[in-house]
């Protein structure tokens, strides 16, 4: 029953979202914060599904245009990762996505970038304009450097045009990390708690494209371990509160 209530009104509160954001967008399309817009309206489905979002940023955290690099492990992303989209930030996803009724042409209009994987020379072209509208609009973009989900399976390997993007732009590479959402179902009332923590930015400044394959590495270091980190913590988290209850 759990799951029929929910999905209903999963569906009831995306609708709702797709409406008055299709409208928005066509009053101000491709706004750089149309895509804030839509994470702030779908980050607070979050408790609907029984999910406790935790977001951390850095006290000295910046407002300058970066590279966002996040974890990507599935669905829920859409509600729990959105709870960390700044102003000023798009997303950058695959063509495929465009061919999606309704969801792809809101998807393009709110200024989100699609991307061509399956053709290099349009994916590097793709990644050229990217870095271009960075310095020359001053946004930020959000990336899911492992390219697909990872469905619990930790940290993917990253793909190089991420980092060839920031480098060309000359801009941070700020690390967001989700701990595990894996457990969640929607007929299970307390799907616990996910946290989302912005990591301290790696700069990219005086590095060139041959640097590129070092940074990644470097940056999926670091992200692997504190994952695993928070991902201790939030299973601390659920026991205490089922302990608790």
């Amino acid at each position: 029953m759990l799951l029929i209530v929910r999905s209903l009104l999963l569906a009831i509160l995306l609708l709702m979202a797709f409406i008055v954001g299709s409208i928005a967008c066509l009053l101000r399309p491709r706004h750089r914060d149309n895509v804030h817009m839509f994470a702030k309206w779908f980050s607070a489905v979050a408790p609907v599904l029984g999910i406790k979002v935790i977001v951390r940023r850095p006290q000295a955290a910046s407002s300058e245009p970066c590279v966002y690099l996040a974890n990507h492990q599935n669905n829920f992303d859409m509600f729990t990762h959105t709870a960390a989209v700044p102003k000023g930030t798009v997303s950058l996803g695959k063509k495929s996505i465009a061919w999606m009724p309704f969801f792809g042409q809101i998807y393009w209009l709110s200024g989100n970038i699609l991307i061509d994987r399956k053709n290099r020379n349009r994916a590097f072209e793709t990644m050229a304009n990217t870095a271009r509208k960075i310095k020359d609009k001053c946004l930020s973009v959000w990336i899911f450097p492992e390219g697909t989900r990872s469905r619990g399976r930790g940290l993917l390997p990253f793909k190089a045009g991420a980092f060839h993007t920031a480098i060309a732009a000359g801009v941070p590479m700020v690390p967001v990390l989700a701990s595990n959402q894996c457990h969640i179902k929607l007929n299970r009332w307390n799907n616990g708690v996910v946290i989302i923590e912005q990591m301290e930015p790696f700069e990219t400044k005086g590095l060139d494209k041959s640097q590129v394959k070092e940074l990644s590495e470097r940056i999926h270091a670091a992200m692997s371990a504190r994952l695993e980190q928070l991902n201790r913590e939030a299973d601390a988290l659920m026991g205490r509160a089922r302990l608790a209850n």
